[in-house]
């Protein structure tokens, strides 16, 4: 018999226990997948499973991560969004009171967000821009609770602090994943985790976690921030 369970930390995050224990949100667009997921039908409702090696926050929820900023009715500014597996499970969590803008920079995997999520989900909007350059679209996103940031990029605390800066609120937070390979391919990991949590430190953002991603990305680490 398939059980559901709320998680003991955060709103809107579940267990399902099936053949295992599986994470999972509840579908807000019932019937859709969205990156071959498992759908679960319970007690009326469709639940989707959240699977930590394709989705870099379901693997920091994983990993045992104390602080789920992310809730029903946030505003959210999802950096690089790929094609829309993160993003999708973040929409499931906030809910029809919540928004997400999902900035993409790859005209071919907007395209994709588009199907995937933003198309189908009311509270998406989606922005064809550069993280990189924030004051093009922040004047569309306004203020927000949380900026999630998942970027191929070097520059990458710099990228958020200047998101932050522009639109993240006074006691906002923050989740960036830092993926030490696109940073620095010859240095040590750590080296890099450590170089960036100072950029940010300088830019008033305040690291709460940093967590390894290993087993489920290798080279990654997830730094919870708050804004002061």
């Amino acid at each position: 018999m398939v059980e559901l369970i709320p998680h003991e930390k955060f709103e809107g995050v579940y267990w399902i226990k099936d053949e295992e224990k599986v994470l999972a949100t509840r579908n807000l667009v019932p019937g859709v997948q969205v990156y071959g997921e498992k759908l679960y039908r319970i007690r009326g409702e469709e639940y989707r499973s959240w699977i930590p090696y394709r989705s870099k926050l379901a693997a920091a929820i994983m990993k045992g991560m104390e602080n789920m900023f992310i809730k029903p009715g946030s505003r959210v500014l999802y950096l690089g969004t790929a094609t829309g597996t993160t993003s999708s499970h973040v929409s499931d969590i906030i809910g029809e009171r919540g928004v997400l803008y999902g900035v993409e920079f790859a005209a071919r995997v907007m395209i994709q967000f588009k199907r995937n999520v933003s198309d189908k989900r009311m509270n998406v909007t989606p922005i064809f821009g550069d993280a990189r350059k924030p004051e093009a679209y922040a004047p569309i996103v306004g203020e927000v609770d949380v900026i999630y940031c998942d970027v191929a990029q070097p520059e990458q605390a710099k990228l958020f602090s200047d998101n932050a800066r522009l639109m993240l609120r006074s006691g906002g937070h923050g989740y960036l994943a830092v993926k030490a390979r696109s940073i620095d391919s010859v240095q040590e990991p750590e080296v890099i985790y450590k170089r960036e949590v100072e950029v940010l430190e300088k830019n008033g953002l305040k690291p709460i976690e940093v967590i390894s991603l290993e087993p489920y990305e290798r080279d990654h680490v997830m730094v919870v921030l708050e804004y002061r």
